[in-house]
């Protein structure tokens, strides 16, 4: 826009005409100002999401496809929301001393997320027991965290975990922690029935000590009491040890039908199995999620988990995906040129309803962006169309049974 304005008066002009020069004068400053505040107000806003997942150890290629769909999500709104410039930074979690998630490292990604203003999303992260260090940090903050896997029930859900869960991670007594993964008192009572289904009546439950293990140990251990199951052990494993022979010795004793074992990849399902094929125990063995990875399969061996090897998952696996997820699926692999990991497209689902949240909030900082998701509701994305509840889970219910054949993962059944 040109302003064409009268030049000035000279010195010799007549004095009545100072005051008009004056108000011009004025008037042009005033709307330099305003012109500047336009300006200003359209300047574009940079908004930070990081990740916190486990890059370090046998979870890198699980961790890894979750940042790859935080990534292609981002990618599809070409990282912008309204006029705001999103930027992303994939945190670890984990560390080379532990080959896991690391409790230290954990604490440390949250403050320095936590210091960054720009930071109005925290996603991740993928352990539950990182959650535990996390979530009131996160919560005493405002920030928002929403997970793709942390599915120990204790988290959100009371009177599902410890007696002071979830209100001890909600320091503010409000919710700040989101998860587009089903809790795992769902995941234990489908195994449970699963097991029914496949013939079992007596079981000898394992865990790795850690929240999750052992958590979806035992809500499978209570599912499996209410189906008159005989509990033959329930057992902490050390999950650095070298092998577990004489376990398998102890369990071959006891005969069970299915050997069911709460833990992860990580925490040495791997080897659990291997040495307990070495020691000729035939038994069905059942895994939770946190082994449905093709990491899970390579540490076992493939003849390992050859055909009586059982695996649940929060959802289906990608390839099984309609509508929106199918969608997904086939740009994840034209993108990546590999097949997403189980919980690939559980991280593009949190990306794309944070980018749902900035696009709804009435302010775009982390107040108001918390306000906008903690109000999703019938929300359609790769995952289905699905709601957050008052207490931050998904509606979402859909589990899937999961074989090993022939060295890959195979949906067996959805369970309900």
């Amino acid at each position: 826009m040109k302003l064409v304005v009268d030049s000035p008066p000279s010195p010799s002009s007549s004095p009545s005409k100072r005051p008009a020069f004056t108000l011009l004068r004025s008037s042009l400053a005033t709307l330099a100002f305003a012109l500047t505040c336009f300006a200003s107000s359209q300047a574009e806003t940079t908004l930070t999401i990081v990740s916190s997942l486990p890059k370090t150890g046998s979870a890198n290629a699980q961790a890894t496809s979750i940042a790859n769909g935080i990534r292609l999500a981002l990618a599809e709104v070409n990282y912008k929301v309204g006029d705001a410039t999103l930027t992303y930074e994939d945190w670890d979690d984990s560390s080379p001393a532990r080959g896991n998630w690391d409790p230290a490292v954990e604490a440390a990604n949250a403050d320095k997320a936590i210091q960054n203003p720009s930071v109005i999303a925290y996603l991740g992260p993928y352990n539950s027991g990182a959650a535990k260090i996390s979530m009131p940090k996160l919560n005493q903050a405002g920030l928002l965290m929403v997970s793709p896997a942390a599915s120990w029930p204790g988290l959100t859900k009371p009177g599902l975990g410890e007696p002071n869960e979830p209100s001890i991670y909600r320091p503010t007594g409000k919710v700040t922690f989101f998860r587009v993964v089903p809790a795992d008192d769902l995941q234990g009572d489908v195994g449970a029935q699963w097991a029914k289904e496949l013939g079992v009546s007596s079981v000898y439950i394992l865990h790795d000590g850690e929240l999750y293990g052992k958590g979806v140990a035992s809500m499978f251990k209570k599912g499996a009491t209410s189906r008159n199951f005989s509990i033959l052990g329930f057992d902490k494993i050390d999950p650095k040890a070298s092998n577990y022979r004489s376990l398998a010795v102890k369990i071959k004793q006891a005969r069970p039908d299915l050997v069911y074992f709460g833990g992860t990849t990580q925490t040495n399902a791997g080897q659990l199995i291997k040495d307990l094929r070495a020691s000729g125990i035939t038994s069905k063995f059942m895994v939770p999620d946190g082994c449905y990875e093709t990491a899970f399969i390579e540490s076992a061996g493939a003849e390992a988990v050859q055909g009586t090897t059982f695996i649940t998952f929060g959802g289906v696996p990608a390839h099984q995906l309609k509508g929106i997820g199918q969608k997904f699926y086939k740009s994840y692999k034209a993108t990546y040129k590999v097949e997403p990991e189980g919980y690939a497209a559980y991280g593009y689902e949190a990306t794309k309803v944070v980018l749902n949240a900035i696009s709804r909030a009435a302010t775009k900082d982390r107040a108001g962006i918390l306000a906008a998701i903690a109000d999703t509701k019938n929300f359609d994305g790769a995952l289905g169309t699905w709601s957050f509840d008052a207490q931050g889970d998904t509606t979402l219910r859909i589990m899937s049974g999961n074989r090993v054949e022939q060295g890959a993962f195979v949906l067996a059944k959805i369970l309900e």
